[in-house]
């Protein structure tokens, strides 16, 4: 997946310009439409796979479907992780959810007002850290806090007729999964992205080219 080119920004300039930094770009927000709907595709696939695996786990211990769950949240991960603005995880999140259900899950609308829990709990993650720390134990965070909130949502909506035990277990599930298929997986696919020059424009991208540049000098230094 190839994101919209802009002229990077150095750290410096960044930190030196707080409150600019938080504006969003016109890339910023194209980039989110186009994260959000490739994730959404990969939300309805993942659904379709859900409905095979989940048979089997819901007949030997229902709340372990919850170890499914930590794929629908990468849309919230991924644009935190890449964006660092506020708003950018549940923007991303909720693009990703509506095309899930515009494609047909079985959920309708339901996915959205999912999308919007999860993100927003992404949200309150990077929030605390006031949008500034965005590596692998905040991605962790995230995921696991989303998967904690999109547990608590579904006891309301879905196992209302659960007892404490089977709930507490379901939300240890969930939030199991969003720590690993979300943030340990977001973060690792944000590398990764970041390694092939898509996200020059955006922090990941200025990340990668700062610690060449540590590395080059260090190297130097050695010499």
């Amino acid at each position: 997946m190839s994101m919209p080119a802009s002229r990077p920004t150095s750290r410096l300039s960044v930190l030196a310009r707080p409150g600019r930094a938080l504006r969003y770009r016109t890339v910023d927000l194209v980039t989110i439409a186009m994260l959000g709907v490739a994730v959404g595709v990969v939300f309805w696939g993942w659904t379709q796979l859900y409905h095979l695996l989940s048979t089997g786990l819901a007949v030997a211990f229902p709340p372990a479907t919850g170890l499914l769950g930590g794929a629908w949240l990468l849309g919230g991960v991924l644009g935190g992780l890449i964006v660092r603005k506020p708003g950018a995880a549940l923007l991303t999140e909720v693009v990703a959810a509506s095309v899930e259900a515009l494609l047909g899950t079985g959920w309708g609308f339901s996915a959205v007002v999912s999308g919007v829990v999860q993100g927003a709990a992404v949200e309150v993650v990077l929030a605390v850290f006031l949008y500034r720390r965005f590596g692998a134990g905040v991605a962790i965070l995230a995921g696991a806090v989303a998967g904690a909130s999109g547990a608590v949502y579904e006891w309301a909506v879905y196992y209302q007729d659960w007892a404490w035990g089977f709930r507490l277990a379901y939300l240890g599930c969930f939030a199991l999964s969003g720590a690993l298929l979300a943030g340990v997986g977001g973060h690792a696919l944000v590398r990764a992205l970041a390694r092939t020059g898509a996200l020059d424009a955006f922090g990941p991208g200025r990340d990668l080219a700062d610690r060449a540049d540590a590395d080059r000098a260090d190297a130097d230094r050695a010499r």
